[in-house]
């Protein structure tokens, strides 16, 4: 198996440097941290990839059981470094990434040491004393839209998921990427992420750990940042001035700042 190609994986930055893997959410690829990667890139090692089944990963690698649970995702992680042979690497993770991480970092300590959670949510459906922001019925509904009607499905929730409706180009970019995703593959990956509850696996997490939120976030709002930032021992919470679930997009600058900040202290 080449993970390498598989996984679209791609290698910039500081040859020598400190590693920093970046992994993408629901409906993305690694094109959306182009923005934050030139200011990682001067002094680590970037390391960036596509999950099978997203952006240009080897689609003939997809196995519905296999990524019909985030563990699948999280294989995927570990098989990166262990294809490249990273050790102590710092993992940013977006949006149901961020507990892709927290299983990936369980499954093999010795690959990740420090956890950067960009707009985290361990579970979107809420339950009494947990607000996830949405109800059950809510989350039906959405994959109910998703299944019948893929590409309307994108362009309804994309400038929804993006905010910033005073930027409409950024919701443009996230449409566009949803449209770019296999369908069916797609289907698969938003039941995995959307009906997935990750609450249980926060406690276990043993290293530095950054919950990186947005003020405004329809997605994932601040109750669950904080919700994540108290059920992980000794973790950093950081709220960034930004709208929408995607800061990579919206305010990279300072994305890349609160990354570095962290990755950097935690050395």
């Amino acid at each position: 198996m080449d993970v390498m190609r598989r996984n679209n994986v791609v290698v910039t930055g500081r040859v020598d440097g400190p590693v920093v893997l970046l992994a993408h959410g629901f409906g993305c690829d690694q094109n959306m941290w182009r923005l934050v990667v030139p200011a990682l890139a001067r002094d680590y090692r970037v390391v960036l990839f596509d999950y099978v089944g997203s952006g240009r990963s080897d689609a003939s690698a997809w196995i519905e059981e296999r990524y019909s649970s985030l563990d699948g995702y999280a294989r995927d992680v570990v098989e990166v470094c262990e294809a490249l042979e990273l050790r102590d690497v710092a993992f940013v993770g977006h949006s149901v990434s961020a507990m892709v991480g927290v299983l990936a970092a369980a499954a093999a300590p010795e690959r990740l040491s420090r956890l950067v959670m960009v707009a985290p949510s361990p579970r979107y459906i809420d339950e009494d004393g947990y607000r996830g922001g949405f109800s059950a019925e809510d989350i039906d509904e959405l994959l109910e839209s998703l299944d019948s009607n893929y590409l309307g499905w994108s362009a309804a929730m994309a400038p929804v998921i993006m905010g910033n409706e005073d930027r409409p180009e950024l919701g443009e970019e996230l449409t566009a990427s949803f449209c770019a995703t296999d369908p069916d593959m797609a289907r698969v990956f938003a039941r995995t992420t959307f009906l997935s509850d990750s609450r249980t696996d926060l406690k276990a997490v043993a290293v530095p750990t950054l919950v990186l939120e947005c003020a405004q976030d329809v997605i994932a709002p601040r109750e669950v940042g904080a919700y994540v930032h108290a059920a992980i021992p000794g973790s950093h919470l950081v709220t960034l001035d930004a709208t929408g679930h995607c800061p990579q997009l919206s305010a990279p600058e300072a994305t890349a700042e609160a990354i570095l900040g962290f990755v950097g202290a935690a050395r």
